[in-house]
């Protein structure tokens, strides 16, 4: 059960302000700010009141006294991309999934969600590589052959809430949350593009599927678990065989497998269906266009979006008689940062698992 000073903590740290910073804006001494976050002092209520102000929350934010976790083991990964993300973006990663974690905890409280599969638990030690792992879980989940067509909705079918997040600005792909008693939590970067965040979404799964402690190889499994996920052995060699694999041959397999060109020519490699000297040719000639970074927006597909939350906080509009400030209250928000963090629902897809209305 966390304190008024663990919800201190976790209002600085969503900004990403260090002690010092946020000790000035309150203006107060930073010793005074350690001891309360540290549960050796009390806050007065003339410290929470400009805490809320400088932390941009109602003050009701801390009266909430839901667990507060420390980092996922995902977010251990930040590196992947060889990423500069320092400890205070970590600290303001980890900060938005605790908050968010509450607020799927209230939005619960109304609405049941029904999963209609589950995310099973393989350990690579005990049941082989990430290859076959990934074999497993597709047939788990019942996907058929060829390219997984909205990876999303498999992903939201099996019990897991996705969301999106600009993590602060941070460099960071995605990141996955799971507690007990709730169901796991997605974030991915909304600023990427639809390929790269369907592969982060397939590796993040990979971590669930997978990973209960951090090591020092899992994120290259988790890689090894998305590009084998989205992209069966037997399947995309069909694809190649007998096509010599140039950049226009990438091009065409995009929009059908729906991942990057990237991904394509080191699942190809990977597989052994293209030389050495050819792949290293190909990484050249994707540098040189700029494609690293962004690849032709003529490729582009439409990014896959979530359903569940929508959907919840939909119910909580249509069939509860929320209004958009009753929900900003439920969640110890402002309206504004509630619609930025949530939007507001339109008329989007049922969510593919079940809501029940709970009254």
């Amino acid at each position: 059960m966390s304190s008024p000073g663990d919800m201190l903590r976790l209002a600085r740290q969503r900004l990403g302000f260090n002690q010092k910073t946020a000790a000035e804006r309150i203006g107060i001494p930073q010793p005074v700010i350690s001891r309360i976050e540290n549960g050796l002092s009390a806050p007065d209520s003339a410290i929470l009141l400009r805490a809320a102000q400088v932390y941009q929350v109602p003050p009701e934010f801390f009266e909430q006294r839901d667990p507060v976790y420390g980092p996922p083991v995902s977010v251990h990964a930040m590196t992947r991309a060889k990423s500069d993300v320092t400890a205070y973006q970590l600290d303001q990663i980890t900060a938005e999934l605790n908050i968010r974690l509450m607020h799927l905890t209230r939005f619960l409280e109304g609405v049941d969600f029904n999963a209609t599969a589950n995310v099973p638990t393989l350990d690579v030690e005990q049941y082989g590589n990430p290859e076959k792992i990934a074999a497993t879980v597709r047939a788990h989940w019942g996907v058929p052959s060829g390219p997984v067509k909205n990876l999303m909705q498999w992903v939201e079918r099996a019990g897991v809430v996705v969301g999106f997040s600009r993590f602060g600005g941070a460099s960071v792909s995605g990141v996955t949350f799971k507690v007990p008693g709730r169901p796991p939590l997605v974030l991915l970067n909304s600023t990427h593009p639809a390929d790269r965040a369907r592969f982060t979404l397939a590796h993040e799964i990979g971590h669930l599927v997978m990973h209960r402690f951090p090591t020092d190889d899992m994120e290259t499994e988790a890689n090894t678990f998305a590009s084998a996920f989205l992209l069966p052995a037997a399947e995309i060699k069909q694809s190649f065989r007998g096509r010599k694999i140039t950049l226009e041959l990438l091009a065409a397999l995009k929009p059908e497998w729906q991942v990057a060109m990237q991904a394509l020519l080191m699942r190809a490699s990977g597989l052994g269906l293209v030389s050495a000297n050819q792949s290293r040719y190909l990484w050249q000639q994707i540098s040189a266009r700029g494609w690293r970074t962004s690849e032709p927006a003529e490729l582009d597909f439409a990014k896959e979006m979530p359903t569940v939350l929508p959907s919840i906080v939909k119910a909580y509009l249509s069939d509860l008689g929320y209004s958009m400030e009753d929900l900003a209250k439920l969640a110890r928000l402002h309206e504004s940062e509630f619609v930025e963090m949530y939007g507001v629902p339109g008329s989007s897809a049922p969510a593919r698992a079940k809501l029940q209305i709970i009254r």
